[in-house]
């Protein structure tokens, strides 16, 4: 009898510890617990740098953007960044600095592969925007209008009436993470070690949840909205997310280093290109512990992904080539949404991105520019399409700042680096 109490005992402590320590391990990383005193490293004083010049013409604007990228890196204390240019569709330059892993002393190179967070939403937006151009569906179309199985929320009629128009642009009442309802789907989105290959299964952890309002009524960012995009999206393509995403756009812009970040990615591909992202404390000291091992396939289309900083680059060329996207289609998709009583979001969010103007400064200007930035695991990420230009400007680092813009703000200068360029051609 002692001995089954015991085998007993030994079970609960297992399986306690099974559930406990990854929310545990959330909360440490989040700075809401004691993080474990070992494992931290400090990041080398000599930083490899490496530039890839594929347009002579922009030899003096990479020099430029080389020297802005490696001081930009000591300044926020990275461990490795990266960034890509691409001009009139195609990639001209990129350049990194530092050590996409800190212990192999494996420089970030061109391929180096980051999480590129919510910059997925970019993706996914464009996935959608050519289904709509292939008349496969309408951004108006409702959830029951798709055949989308509805959970058993409380607001399932309201649910019923959520169209994709919404869900790309975070009106449509749908919860973020920590507003999820759906118990399990919360603690899963702490816990980050399971994996779903299948969308609907991630759609699944929080079609029980309810909305924080009606849709159309108010603006509420929602990474989740995404997923149940994808979601929708399958349905309707009547494929699997991740094949009508590599159908429909990784191929066709030729993004070979982008696919779904897993913990299968990342043992399969982390030898190869993957960069090792980190932890710090202390954002003005070059220390840092390497990020817990998570899967982040729940949540692909809104912020799962992988990239390269050119294969961002090459995406934002991709939406501005009218044989990839038509004219009206990306016009439609950069138009800041209105809520119900007719007023823009409070983001000025349009299908998938944000749509801004920025004075670049007197020789340049005030231009327009649709971005997307995204926050990981360990990873930063942001990508910039300057219409007028025609340019995309992208840059990953595989660690975090505490304000978002003390990292994507290189981005404006590299821009201006290139502006100043071609405005001399």
């Amino acid at each position: 009898m002692k001995k089954y109490l015991l085998i007993l005992l030994a079970a609960i402590v297992w399986l306690l510890g099974y559930l406990l320590t990854p929310a545990y391990q959330f909360l440490a990383h989040t700075g809401n617990a004691p993080m474990p005193w070992w494992g931290f490293v400090t990041i080398p004083d000599d930083i490899p740098q490496r530039q890839q010049v594929y347009n002579t013409h922009y030899q003096l604007a990479g020099e430029g953007s080389l020297a802005l990228l490696s001081a930009h890196r000591q300044a926020i204390n990275t461990p490795g960044i990266s960034a890509a240019v691409a001009v009139d569709g195609e990639v001209v330059w990129s350049g990194s600095a530092g050590w996409a892993d800190i212990k192999t002393r494996q420089p970030v190179t061109e391929h180096t592969q980051f999480r590129i967070g919510s910059t997925s939403k970019i993706l996914t937006a464009t996935l959608l925007a050519r289904m709509v151009q292939e008349n496969l569906v309408s951004v108006d179309n409702t959830l029951t209008e798709l055949e989308l199985p509805l959970g058993n929320s409380k607001d399932k009629a309201l649910w019923s009436q959520i169209t994709l128009r919404q869900l790309a642009s975070h009106t449509s009442g749908m919860p973020h993470y920590k507003d999820n309802t759906e118990r399990q789907g919360l603690y899963k989105s702490m816990a980050l070690n399971s994996s779903y290959t299948d969308v609907m299964d991630a759609y699944a952890l929080f079609d029980d949840s309810d909305l924080l309002f009606a849709p159309g009524t108010d603006f509420s960012y929602s990474s989740l909205g995404t997923v149940a995009l994808s979601a929708a999206l399958q349905q309707v393509g009547k494929q699997p997310f991740q094949t009508l995403m590599a159908q429909k756009v990784l191929q066709p812009l030729g993004l070979t280093h982008t696919s779904p970040s897993s913990v299968q990615a990342h043992y399969e591909q982390h030898s190869a290109s993957l960069a090792t992202f980190y932890w710090r404390e202390d954002e003005t000291r070059p220390v840092v512990r390497p990020w817990r091992t998570v899967d982040l396939s729940h949540r692909l289309a809104g912020g799962g992904f992988i990239s390269t900083s050119e294969d961002l680059v090459r995406l934002g060329a991709g939406v501005l080539d009218e044989q990839f996207l038509s004219a009206a289609i990306r016009s439609e998709f950069w138009t800041p949404q209105r809520l119900n009583d007719g007023s823009v979001n409070e983001q000025n969010y349009a299908l998938g991105w944000r749509v801004h103007n920025y004075d670049f400064g007197e020789d340049i200007g005030e231009l327009k520019y649709a971005h997307h930035g995204g926050v990981s695991r360990g990873a930063q990420s942001w990508l910039m399409v300057i219409p007028g230009y025609n340019m995309a400007v992208a840059v990953n680092i595989n660690a975090k700042t505490a304000a978002f813009w003390d990292f994507a703000e290189v981005a404006i200068p590299i821009a201006s680096e290139f502006i100043r360029q071609r405005q001399m051609m």
